[in-house]
């Protein structure tokens, strides 16, 4: 870098050698610390690349984990209940019928799991358990729809975004 930024005339006539000659150094010089500056920048885009990876990984492990897990919970639910009423008290905690009332755009707050009990509860029985009216229960379960499809798409293109990347990785 020193050498770089000295004046062709000093550093040539310090060398005994031609300004052009010099300069030719002086330009190869800089290109070397363009590269290493190239490859240092590579690296850490690399390093975040893997941290990121590790990170969708740990989020779509939880993500698919609670996915499976509701359904077998609503099979029981469902079958092992007659009454609407007992329906909405039973499938949802006390926790995500608290969120439901008092957070201003639920959807947001719970899990993909939570969402999908809400959106398998009886819109009457939800109305119901949290003291609504049945159109009101119907827009929160269409927002909770809502929510969840993009969840689920964003979930699909982390698997087709990692998918391409280890078909890039297995080539040469």
């Amino acid at each position: 870098k020193v050498l770089i930024d000295v004046p062709h005339s000093d550093l040539a006539e310090e060398l005994a050698q031609s300004e052009t000659k010099i300069q030719v150094l002086q330009d190869t010089l800089q290109q070397v610390l363009d590269r290493r500056e190239e490859e240092r920048q590579s690296r850490q885009l690399l390093e975040l690349y893997l941290e990121a990876l590790k990170t969708e990984d740990s989020i779509l492990s939880k993500v698919a984990e609670p996915q499976a897990a509701p359904r077998k919970e609503m099979d029981v639910v469902d079958t092992g209940t007659s009454s609407t009423d007992t329906l909405a008290t039973t499938a949802l905690s006390d926790r995500v019928l608290a969120a439901l009332k008092e957070k201003p755009a639920p959807e947001l707050c719970l899990d993909s799991q939570d969402l999908e009990l809400v959106l398998k509860e009886d819109a009457a029985a939800l109305a119901s358990a949290l003291g609504w009216d049945k159109q009101k229960a119907g827009a929160l379960q269409e927002a909770c729809d809502q929510e969840l499809s993009k969840r689920l798409k964003q979930v699909q293109t982390l698997h087709s975004l990692r998918s391409t990347s280890k078909g890039k990785q297995t080539l040469p």
